[in-house]
């Protein structure tokens, strides 16, 4: 797909990889639209970089887990760009929950915006897309879906979901619209965490280094531009994390 002049929708693009994401596709001169729910100053930091880059952008607060919202947000991104022909599903949470002290709230959090919210999107977007018989869906997964880690089950399970439905949405959504997941590894470590921590996810990382927001970008990239011929895959970009 040429990216110069379509419309990308981005959930999560105010920050951290989702901003990354954002801009790197306009300045292949692509108009943005990117949501955010709590971060309204980094929103309008963001929406003030992409304009100087010279493309249209527009910032819409949204819980992506209310489907009344999503609806909203599709409406106002139809009405100030007339079409969505990429949409980047990036907002997610993210947060330790160890074993014995799991909630029920935990879960219900995890699964309603990490996967829930990233069908929602894709349903009302799909719909849009397949009138117009073009489209380009990627999903941010984790590899922690294919091999989960201690302290973050309702976390790892939502990504699990994510890269399912992946595949269930390019079944779906074929032959016009090619659906594919993204799913990082060490990029953005928390802030929280310890030298030492840090040094064992280094040590544990084939590529022995901590990946960045631009290794996700350049990958959404590529299956937005580079390449008509991909659905229905998952794109490991973790050092090498998912073989060690």
């Amino acid at each position: 797909m040429n990216i110069q002049g379509k419309t990308a929708l981005i959930t999560g693009g105010a920050k951290r990889v989702g901003k990354v994401i954002a801009l790197t596709l306009a300045r292949r001169g692509a108009n943005i639209a990117f949501t955010y729910q709590n971060s309204k100053k980094e929103a309008l930091e963001t929406l003030q970089e992409l304009k100087a880059l010279g493309v249209q952008a527009l910032a819409i607060q949204v819980d992506i887990s209310k489907s009344k919202q999503i609806l909203r947000m599709v409406q106002q991104t139809l009405k100030k760009f007339g079409s969505i022909e990429i949409l980047i599903n990036n907002a997610a949470i993210f947060y330790k929950t160890p074993f014995e002290k799991i909630k029920e709230s935990d879960w219900d959090q995890h699964i309603n915006i990490n996967l829930k919210g990233t069908f929602l999107c894709s349903q009302q977007v799909g719909l849009e897309m397949l009138k117009k018989k073009i489209g380009k869906i990627v999903n941010i997964a984790d590899w922690a879906g294919l091999r989960p880690y201690r302290n973050y089950i309702p976390y790892c399970v939502s990504k699990a979901g994510v890269i399912c439905l992946t595949q269930a949405l390019a079944k779906t959504l074929a032959p016009h619209i090619q659906v594919n997941c993204v799913a990082p590894g060490p990029v953005l470590l928390p802030k929280k965490i310890s030298d030492e921590e840090v040094k064992q996810i280094i040590h544990g990382t084939p590529l022995k280094r901590i990946g960045t927001p631009e290794d996700v970008a350049k990958t959404v990239l590529f299956l937005i531009e580079g390449s008509d011929f991909i659905t229905g895959a998952t794109y490991h970009v973790d050092g090498g994390r998912c073989i060690a």
